[in-house]
């Protein structure tokens, strides 16, 4: 068995008898399947009802105003105002919608008040401000003589009928579904790097402040250490992302089925609520989605996610370790640790705000293949459909970007791993690289 095999079992045999190793990978999966169904609750829970008093001292807006389970109206017109507003400062309502009298309709739209302790929400407000604009329109149309019966006849109700240049039917929302599934193997790769490269670093760091690795590198060459601490750890971590997997899975049937129980803000939607929102059916146009689903390059899909997950974590690692060598401890690697982050930050940034509108543009084409933000953005364009050559290109320019940096990381693991009780500047991290 070579050298590198053995530090490989090394590192994942230490890894996965971990006391804290083995107790995440099972208590973690139970710990966001009850998040989740603790936001399914509270999502399932109704709002505090809050009572809203009116003074409408025209008397012409208060039967506008429809109870609902979130808002309950008071006409208090009949009350002096001063005794009402009393009323709000003392709590009894949440506020008061003040519209004072005036000679035409036409000109309270400027004087309406929203009087209460606390700030309303900004919702709320524009719907009070609908209600009332929608009667004074009403009037307006009244004292021109125009007949609103005509005019609702009159309004279209316009639905764009999507169509690809080959005369088939397509559907809404296609490439929110595009970027939603190449958005989760994006995050999947950023996640896996930010935890797991984590734990490359502190292997690093735990060894060289225990001084076990002066008898280790006694026996190995560093690189060969290095890479061995990087591939053990990735596959503890790919073996505990598995785990999470199949028990997550299992743990949202059994609550779901068993006890009936909803997961997730979406559990708050009825199934009344759906049919509102798809007043063409949905149920409709539902083979339309399955058949546009069937036509997303899949394969490439997930043969890229294997490749750039494989290539984007050795590449970040690499980082992780040369750190860990070139540190005592992990609060000296905080300064270290941002540069490496802000890469990922920026690729799920211009993935969700770039690709999503331009998916083919320069700034998504660019960033797909720059090989520091590749493995997010790259894995968001896909399901849009790539040119085979940007894709070949993106993985040789990671796999090159990552050959060159474990060259460098090399150099300042070999410094670093025997260096003691001192502060690295980046300026002796760049002289290490030339030694």
């Amino acid at each position: 068995m070579s050298i590198l095999s053995l530090i490989i079992k090394r590192e994942f045999i230490a890894k996965v008898r971990n006391k804290s190793f083995i107790v995440m990978t099972f208590l973690s999966p139970l710990l966001f399947v009850g998040i989740a169904v603790f936001v399914g609750f509270l999502a399932s829970m109704k709002a505090d009802l809050k009572r809203i008093a009116i003074h409408d001292e025209g008397g012409n807006f208060v039967k506008e105003f429809v109870n609902d389970e979130e808002y309950a109206y008071y006409d208090l017109s009949k009350i002096d105002l001063q005794l009402v507003k009393d009323s709000v400062l003392g709590e009894s309502y949440e506020g008061l919608i003040y519209i004072p009298k005036t000679d035409s309709l036409s000109t309270v739209q400027n004087q309406v008040q929203f009087i209460s302790n606390d700030s309303p929400s900004m919702d709320y407000i524009l719907d009070v401000e609908d209600i009332i604009a929608n009667k004074i329109t009403d009037y307006n149309y009244e004292k021109l003589a125009i007949d609103t019966a005509r005019i609702n006849l009159a309004k279209a109700d316009v639905s764009i009928v999507l169509k690809k240049a080959s005369g088939e039917e397509t559907v809404k929302g296609l490439n929110e579904i595009k970027l939603f599934l190449g958005g989760i193997f994006g995050y999947l790769i950023m996640m896996f790097i930010v935890i797991y490269g984590n734990f490359v670093m502190r292997s690093v760091i735990e060894e060289k402040t225990n001084r076990i690795i002066e008898i280790i590198i006694s026996s190995v060459k560093p690189f060969q250490l290095m890479m061995g601490k990087i591939i053990g750890n990735s596959l503890a971590g790919i073996l505990q992302f598995l785990i999470w997997t199949v028990l997550g899975l299992i743990l949202f049937f059994i609550f779901s089925s068993v006890f009936g129980m909803q997961m997730g803000a979406g559990s708050a939607v009825s199934a009344e609520a759906v049919a509102q929102a798809n007043p063409s059916g949905f149920a409709e146009k539902l083979p339309l989605y399955i058949n546009e689903f069937k036509q997303l390059p899949l394969f490439t899909l997930l043969f890229s996610f294997v490749i750039y997950f494989i290539g984007g974590f050795f590449l970040y690692s690499s980082f992780y370790a040369a750190i860990g060598a070139a540190v005592d401890n992990e609060t000296d690697s905080q300064q270290f640790l941002l540069p490496i982050i802000l890469p990922l930050i920026l690729g799920v940034y211009i993935g969700f705000f770039t690709v999503l509108n331009d998916p083919h543009g320069t700034v998504a084409t660019v960033f797909s293949i720059v090989p520091l933000t590749s493995p997010i953005v790259m894995l968001m364009r896909i399901p849009f459909g790539v040119p085979w050559w940007q894709l070949i290109l993106s993985m040789i320019s990671l796999y090159a970007t990552f050959f060159l940096v474990v060259w460098m990381a090399a150099k300042i693991y070999r410094v670093g791993i025997l260096m003691y009780g001192k502060k690295p500047t980046w300026k002796e991290l760049y002289k290490w690289m030339k030694y």
